[in-house]
């Protein structure tokens, strides 16, 4: 073969590739998700249905997939005699009768206890007494759940099996803990291989690709989730200020006068373009394939964070060839408003509404589905 015909043949394939691998980065946010087996949008039920039912218990996980979500989402802990299990704080006061069954370890983190500690505490009380408009008597005495317990919930209708979306919460306290998720998910199946497409509309997002999604707000343990489940879709979770990205403005929130913490938070911003852009490129170049913003919320509340999803940043994450997934939306008309800026999914407590908003509405009322399982 002429050595010139081999430069040029060379050469091209080196173009071709340029291609390729320009036309990868740049694909539409939706062939993205469609080749990680990631329905777009995405409805991702924020500790579960947890606008109707108490967070993270099995009223509020088996509702939202009977109701349709594509996502049971979770921030994962490890009990002291290392049991994974979901709960949002590491405090157990909130969501808890700590108080009462431990007076005297009512301010431990929730890691200093057992899990047969743990499941003696009622995770359901509160909520009624929260929200009186919508508690019911058979939320009283729901227990915490383990991670196994959840993939059971997750496994269990046959007409629909969501994925799992799963946070590793402040790890720093959890030595071990993406190597301890790896096993649990390993032993459990989740972790086999799967057809590249999204799973039969029939069964749901739990028997496709995309089944487990892996998110956290730690640089460290994305890297440590990316070397454990290489295979597995992470997702960088974006904050401003203390364990985030730097904030344009340094007053403290003690320093700023507001009286609604989440108001100063709203009024945070990134220090600059480019401070957002390095904690996309971090992203990417770690194996996320997408990203985690706040939302400010046009009613403002206790979700309520900095603006993360103005369209410029989707624009430039998306050309990354990165996924954006915000966090956490209730309300139709922030659905519009992020929406139209431009996300591919969102995290809501009220996964419900996002499914009417999306036009796939549950084929029962929230009240009808909650009775459907004994609540």
């Amino acid at each position: 073969m002429p050595a010139t015909f081999t430069k040029s043949a060379l050469l091209l394939s080196l173009l071709l590739g340029l291609g390729q691998a320009q036309a990868a980065s740049h694909a539409e946010p939706n062939v993205v998700a469609a080749a990680h087996g990631i329905p777009h949008p995405a409805v991702i039920a924020h500790r579960g249905a947890s606008f109707d039912a108490p967070e993270s218990t099995a009223a509020s996980y088996r509702l939202a997939r009977d109701l349709g979500a594509d996502y049971l989402e979770m921030d994962l802990q490890r009990s002291k005699d290392g049991v994974l299990f979901a709960l949002h704080d590491n405090n157990l006061q909130r969501t808890t009768d700590v108080a009462t069954k431990f007076p005297d370890r009512k301010d431990s983190p929730a890691n200093a206890f057992t899990m047969a500690e743990l499941k003696t505490l009622d995770a359901g009380s509160w909520y009624n007494a929260k929200y009186p408009d919508r508690a019911r008597p058979s939320y009283v005495g729901l227990k915490i759940l383990t991670l196994d317990e959840i993939i059971d919930i997750a496994q269990a209708n046959a007409q629909h099996k969501p994925g799992l979306y799963i946070e590793t919460k402040e790890p720093q306290l959890f030595p071990g803990i993406e190597h301890d998720l790896k096993e649990k998910l390993q032993d459990r199946g989740w972790l086999s291989p799967a057809g590249s497409k999204l799973a039969k509309s029939a069964l749901g997002v739990g028997q496709g690709k995309g089944k487990v999604i892996l998110q956290t707000f730690e640089k460290n343990s994305l890297e440590l989730l990316q070397k454990e489940m290489p295979q597995v879709p992470k997702i960088l979770l974006l904050w401003v200020g203390e364990g985030g990205m730097d904030a344009k403005s340094k007053v403290t929130f003690a320093e700023s006068g507001e009286k609604d913490k989440n108001a100063y938070y709203g009024k945070q911003e990134p220090k600059s373009e480019a401070e957002f852009k390095q904690w996309i490129d971090y992203a990417k170049a770690q194996g996320a394939i997408g990203t985690g913003p706040s939302a400010k919320l046009t009613h403002g509340g206790d979700q309520s964070y900095s603006d993360l999803v103005q369209p410029w940043m989707n624009k430039y994450t998306h050309d990354q060839g990165l996924l954006v997934h915000v966090y956490t939306v209730d309300e139709p008309v922030d659905f519009e408003k992020v929406m139209a800026a431009g996300v591919d999914g969102i995290f809501t407590n009220r996964a419900s509404e996002l499914l009417k908003f999306y036009k796939r509405p549950a084929a029962a009322s929230v009240d009808q589905l909650l009775k459907n399982n004994g609540y």
